[in-house]
């Protein structure tokens, strides 16, 4: 169970990396400045030399999130889990729900396999 978990977890977070990494190949950038210097978000590079553009404090404030995010969101905080890795942590009167659970059976597993499979491409890709 500890390995999907990690392996669903990664493989979300690389999904969404990719995703970034084509927008701003595709030349979309926030307007405005990224710290008070006058450092524009168009000045950051793509990819691993942005982590050397980023000013320190900027990525103070990544680490910070990321760790917030893992120590906060990224669990099963109501001990209601589904499956390993869902994270949807609803409330016994409802809550966020996206349909998932008007799915059956087959079809969850279905999309579960299909998230896992994109997830690896992902991983592969970053």
């Amino acid at each position: 169970d500890r390995l999907r978990y990690v392996e669903a977890k990664h493989g979300r977070i690389c999904m969404l990396g990719v995703v970034g990494y084509l927008v701003q190949e595709a030349g979309y950038r926030l307007g405005g400045n990224i710290d008070l210097a006058g450092t524009k978000f168009s000045d950051i590079p793509n990819g691993f030399a942005a982590l050397a553009a980023i000013p320190a404090g900027g990525l103070c404030q990544l680490l910070f999130f990321i760790g917030l995010l893992e120590t906060t969101i990224m669990k099963d905080v109501t001990g209601t889990n589904e499956f390993v890795g869902d994270f949807r942590n609803m409330n016994p009167e409802g809550g966020l729900d996206y349909g998932w659970d008007s799915f059956d059976e087959e079809t969850k597993l279905e999309k579960r396999a299909i998230e896992l499979n994109n997830g690896r491409a992902a991983q592969m890709g970053l």
